[in-house]
């Protein structure tokens, strides 16, 4: 009998190592991402990577097959420094090096003019971009990560009317693609919904004194400030507004949503209210699990926007597999046609601009030091 098991054993053991065997010799295939990795948004660009990391790391684990062939997905990660100059040369890199497929980049600014270069070659991409212009380019390799600013700004500036009650509202942005673009699509909704756009400005994405600017819309006796930009721009700008005893409530879109933004406007940011993509964590369909699979990958609490990054990369290995090749010719059709349950939303597909068909939005406000769930709401 203990011989038996014995053999037993040993023959299972045998197996599991030739299981792990055939692993390590699949073939890889190739995806690339690109974001900021240094400078002043390189916590964007990293929460962006780890959520593609941990993709990567489950979806690998279900050992999966292209064609009947064990297949391993690899990451190619390149700095484009949120610049688009060194976007377009990042991404040309990333094609001659033989990805398969895109995730990325983050910032709209470098998204578009990469998507050119994308599509050139043919490989599908899928980007944290939200400026409009970035699926309105007639490419079919275009797909988002997060809603649009179409979809957010139409949510955020008929809330601050018609919830928050603000009559005057002043419009800041950082010129960015991004920024401003986000600013453009509030402008419109804000006014459609009866609000009075008392003044536009704009900055740019390396300012941080922005004293004349509030000084001249102090005069104006706004309800509301709407910034479009990041937080290294949005903290000293609502500390600024503060020291000038201005009383109007910043709003912003989901790059001042972060704990960063507390951190570095302190007192101040007591009051803001900034929108974001979908469902809190704890509401999002997988987000508990994903949460505790972060924490123990990580070692560190979720961020902004790496389950949409998760769920972007989980809908591109899919769908290598789901058509039974890595070619992006091949697999591009599947992946139009997606249709599958995400960390962030019960149903995520991609319209037929590649914009995800489903643009929840939830309006969070800093109470106490701590960023609370206001209220979620659907976006067109």
């Amino acid at each position: 009998m203990k011989l038996r098991l014995s053999l037993t054993g040993a023959a299972a053991a045998v197996a599991l190592l030739g299981a792990s065997s055939a692993y390590a010799q699949a073939q890889e295939v190739k995806l690339g991402f690109a974001g900021p990795l240094t400078g002043a948004q390189a916590q964007y660009g990293k929460d962006m990577q780890n959520g593609i990391v941990l993709a990567i790391d489950d979806y690998n684990g279900t050992h999966p097959k292209i064609g009947g062939k064990d297949v391993k997905f690899v990451l190619e990660s390149d700095d484009d420094q949120a610049d688009p100059r060194a976007g377009s040369l990042v991404a040309q890199r990333l094609v001659d090096n033989g990805i398969k497929g895109m995730l990325g980049h983050f910032n709209s600014g470098t998204s578009i003019p990469a998507s050119a270069v994308y599509s050139r070659a043919g490989i599908p991409q899928i980007a944290m971009a939200t400026a409009p212009e970035y699926t309105r380019q007639g490419f079919k390799t275009t797909f988002r990560m997060m809603t649009s600013d179409t979809q957010q700004g139409s949510v955020v500036g008929a809330y601050v009317v018609k919830k928050l009650a603000a009559k005057r509202i002043a419009i800041v942005d950082d010129r960015t693609a991004y920024g401003q673009g986000l600013a453009d699509e509030f402008e419109k909704a804000a006014k459609a919904a009866g609000g009075t756009i008392v003044r536009r400005e704009f900055t740019n994405d390396k300012a941080v004194d922005f004293k004349a600017v509030l000084t001249n819309l102090k005069r104006l006796n706004p309800d509301v400030l709407f910034y479009g930009g990041a937080e290294a721009q949005s903290a000293p700008m609502v500390q600024q507004m503060r020291e000038l005893g201005m009383q109007a409530t910043l709003v912003s879109g989901e790059m001042s949503k972060t704990d960063n933004f507390i951190r570095l406007a302190g007192k101040a940011s007591e009051g803001a209210i900034c929108s974001l993509a979908g469902l809190p964590l704890e509401q999002m369909p997988g987000g508990p699990a994903y949460s505790q699979r972060y924490q123990k990958r990580f070692g560190s609490s979720v961020q902004t926007y790496s389950p949409y990054a998760y769920d972007g990369a989980m809908a591109m290995m899919k769908a290598m597999v789901q058509a039974g090749s890595s070619e992006p010719a091949k697999y591009l059709p599947v992946l139009a046609a997606t249709s599958m349950t995400g960390v962030t939303a019960q149903r995520i597909g991609y319209d037929s601009h590649g914009d995800l068909k489903e643009g929840g939005i939830t309006m969070y406000k800093v109470v106490g030091g701590k960023w609370q769930p206001l209220e979620s709401i659907s976006g067109k």
